[in-house]
């Protein structure tokens, strides 16, 4: 028992003596790691991981000076390790999967001089092993379009296969591609890379199968055709520049008439439709009117005239590849009959001045009549004939005798003359 304790004790001791050796910058968090691999890798190929030590703030705590300063430690498991290469500050391991899946690889730095110590950094990094081969397919042309996997139409297609292989696991094998465009048209070749030029605008989906075979020893020390497979394909937006805009609208029409004129851009999507109305035949300026997007190659677009005279339209039509312009003329002549928004409100305005006019009149003719002849008693003859008489008589006599029937009481008009026989 006593010897037991007497060795735990001598343990702690010695570990008490090597932490004082420790350096003083050794301290958690001034320092971290960056790890970079080749992964993804196929089954059977090596995978390179490489640790770097830098300092957490962007370098602006000096590193120390000896070399042998640091010691990295890994945990790979169940990758095999092939290979290890330390430096100064930094680490490279070569390992190799054979079963696919993702695994976990932990690294950490201690001092040289004490590696039980806390970790002055650590960090972890997830490989990705998979049977299938590991590329990518490209797509390349010589002309540069503004939007992703878009590319001109009737331009031919470099299309390549890049075998990922950063440490010549394939380089006995023998490789066959078969090819699918997606436009109906397949080819199988031993070239990784083939051109292909599309003649209509539209969207593809280009695929490839790629298959590889190579001798490989096997376990009775004899030799064996070992096979790998992968698919792999790439999207492409065909595109066509500008050939012209197709104008479809009247060359004459009336003012105060609404126009309707039907755009047929010759060329592919998507595209913005600019226009302007002037007097004279002339381009576009940058700036002069207002871009509007269309998603389709027809556009249509309305204007009501105010005034006669001869305008043009002056239309742009631009998809980022290349840009067009068109023009079309168009008189305009005075309308026969005023728009009814104006000539409804004009007639109401003139019937009503005129009502008020006749009401105005005949209110005072009727009362200057009233005042020139009262009011009958009763049982004088209806008011019609009192108030209007006057108007629709047509002879002074005529009045005259009317004029003895409302007024009976009054005197005569007129004394009758006395005669004398002598």
């Amino acid at each position: 028992m006593a010897p037991a304790l007497w060795l735990c004790v001598s343990r702690i001791l010695w570990l008490t003596c090597l932490l004082p050796l420790a350096p003083a910058g050794v301290t958690a968090g001034l320092y971290e790691l960056q790890l970079t691999t080749n992964s993804p890798a196929t089954t059977g190929a090596e995978v390179t991981i490489t640790a770097s030590l830098v300092a957490s703030d962007n370098g602006s705590l000096a590193l120390p000076a000896n070399i042998h300063f640091y010691r990295f430690h890994w945990i790979h498991i169940p990758l095999l390790l092939t290979g290890k290469t330390d430096e100064a500050f930094s680490s490279t391991i070569r390992a190799v999967g054979h079963e696919p899946g993702d695994f976990p690889v932990s690294v950490w730095v201690t001092a040289a001089n004490c590696w039980m110590c806390k970790p002055v950094a650590r960090s972890l990094i997830v490989l990705s092993i998979t049977e299938l081969l590991v590329g990518n397919l490209v797509v390349t042309q010589n002309a540069s379009l503004p939007w992703p996997s878009s590319y001109l139409s009737k331009t031919a297609l470099k299309i390549s296969f890049l075998l990922h292989d950063p440490n010549n696991f394939f380089k006995t094998a023998s490789f066959l591609y078969s090819w699918d465009f997606g436009d109906g048209t397949q080819m199988v070749t031993g070239d990784p890379m083939v051109y292909y030029n599309y003649p209509t605008i539209g969207n593809f989906t280009v695929k490839l199968k790629v298959v590889a075979e190579w001798e490989q020893a096997t376990l009775d020390a004899g030799k064996g055709i070992t096979q790998k497979m992968g698919d792999f394909s790439a999207s492409v937006k065909l595109h066509e520049t500008l050939q012209g805009i197709q104008v479809s609208g009247p060359t004459q029409i009336e003012n105060f008439e609404k126009m309707e004129v039907t755009l047929n851009i010759l060329g592919s999507p998507p595209l913005t439709v600019c226009w302007r109305l002037k007097h004279e035949c002339l381009p576009l300026e940058e700036g002069e009117c207002r871009p509007v997007p269309v998603a389709d190659t027809t556009y249509n677009l309305t204007y009501v005239f105010r005034d006669p005279g001869d305008f043009c339209f002056s239309i742009r039509a631009e998809n980022g590849i290349s840009k067009t312009h068109q023009y079309h003329r168009i008189q305009v002549w005075p309308s026969s009959m005023q728009p009814m928004v104006f000539a409804f409100p004009c007639a109401t305005l003139i019937v009503l001045i005129l009502a008020l006019i006749m009401y105005i009149s005949l209110r005072n003719s009727h009362q200057k009549g009233r005042r020139e002849h009262p009011k009958p008693p009763a049982g004088a003859k209806c008011c019609c004939q009192m108030c209007c008489g006057p108007f629709v008589l047509e002879t002074p006599s005529e009045y005259l005798e009317v004029a003895r029937e409302n007024h009976r009481l009054l005197p005569p008009f007129y004394k009758p003359v006395k005669t004398y026989t002598v």
